[in-house]
């Protein structure tokens, strides 16, 4: 398969590895809040003009003492949209259709308003029901699949296709018309995914395989499928089901088909985030529209465009979690030179019990240490 617009930059540009970095004492200090604060282990990797350091804190299994592997391979939930985006945007590039082009011409079979152009999808402003759950219009909760509980600990080896995810949100009432308002919503990802397979007429597997992961040499990125097992060393996840802990490691992710089934490593995330933003995956133009903050989500195409502030400056991020035990956090600076790649793990529950309750404010304390100039 020939990729005009990698053929032409990118593969004629070796992908090198950056140097390594000395220690960092503050950065292994902020590994150890996560660990104090009940997050099971964390993973971290940072390349900026120090170099490339990476570092763990924690441990990858319950009742062991061995730490998470630095380039451990997890489940990294909703950064897949990054990636489904990028692809999205180089068919874009080809001319294969148009950025505002009705997704209804090349998705026929769905019955889609023919108003929702791609754009709407990978801008999530397609007003399209999220699939593992979402409000009504009148503001009332309306499930979708089992995506979360213990129900879901129970159900978490069940396979979908993206077909029926799609009928699913379809056979419900959509948010709002298209356009007029801006959710976020898995749903447009799982299309994408379709847009991309209808058009190339091959797997998407196969396109993200020879459009970044070769080019690139992300060897430790899959599309996993019905796969329940992640491979390698990796960290384990846990659910906590009436007092019982449970490892949940082994989960089917075909139920985000698109929008965060990927299985990756810090390392992959950190090269794939670099090439993106240093101009190496798409044409500028197009780069541009991607990195353009959108709504009251500062959504961009498949990013989002976050400002952190006077000494700080902008990044562009995409966070991901499974349905449970697992998170995933991917910044770059804008040329792509510094990069934050990190996966965490927990004994999840209701947050206003777990760990994940202070997640936001250990979040908020590494990007502000990596990013900021006064730290």
């Amino acid at each position: 398969m020939t990729v005009p617009f990698l053929a032409a930059g990118l593969l004629a540009t070796a992908v090198t590895a950056p140097a390594a970095a000395a220690d960092r004492p503050e950065l292994r200090q902020n590994l150890q809040e996560w660990i104090d604060a009940g997050f099971t282990g964390i993973q971290l990797r940072v390349r900026d003009e120090q170099g490339e350091w990476t570092g763990s804190a924690g441990v990858r299994k319950l009742g062991a003492s061995a730490k998470p592997p630095t380039n451990g391979s997890f489940w990294t939930g909703s950064v897949t949209k990054t990636v489904v985006a990028t692809v999205v945007l180089q068919l874009v590039a080809e001319n294969r259709f148009a950025l505002d082009s009705p997704v209804s011409d090349h998705l026929p079979e769905f019955g889609l308003d023919p108003r929702i152009t791609v754009r709407m999808l990978l801008q999530h402003t397609s007003g399209l029901f999220n699939y593992t759950g979402d409000l009504g219009p009148d503001g009332t909760w309306m499930p979708g699949i089992t995506a979360s509980g213990d129900a879901w600990v129970a159900e978490r080896f069940r396979g979908y296709t993206p077909e029926e995810l799609v009928r699913l949100a379809l056979s419900k009432p959509p948010r709002f018309e298209p356009g007029a308002g801006q959710e976020y919503s898995n749903t447009n990802y799982t299309l994408a995914q379709l847009l991309i397979e209808k058009v190339t007429g091959r797997p998407y597997a196969d396109e993200l395989r020879d459009r970044i992961l070769r080019p690139l040499g992300m060897r430790d990125t899959m599309v996993p499928g019905d796969r329940t097992q992640l491979p390698g060393p990796h960290a384990h996840g846990y659910y906590r089901v009436q007092g019982k802990v449970v490892d949940i490691s082994r989960q089917n992710l075909s139920l985000l088909t698109g929008a965060g089934d990927l299985i990756t490593t810090t390392k992959d995330q950190a090269t794939f985030i670099s090439a993106l933003n240093g101009g190496r995956l798409l044409p500028a133009a197009l780069l541009d529209e991607m990195r353009k903050p959108y709504g009251k989500l500062g959504y961009g195409l498949g990013l989002f465009v976050q400002d952190l502030g006077p000494g700080c400056g902008t990044v562009y991020q995409h966070n991901g979690s499974p349905p449970h035990g697992y998170g995933a956090l991917m910044y770059s600076s804008p040329d792509g030179k510094k990069t934050l790649t990190a996966s965490v793990t927990w004994v999840d529950e209701s947050p206003a019990r777990g760990a994940a309750q202070h997640f936001q404010r250990l979040l908020t304390s590494l990007v502000t240490q990596v990013y900021c100039d006064a730290r």
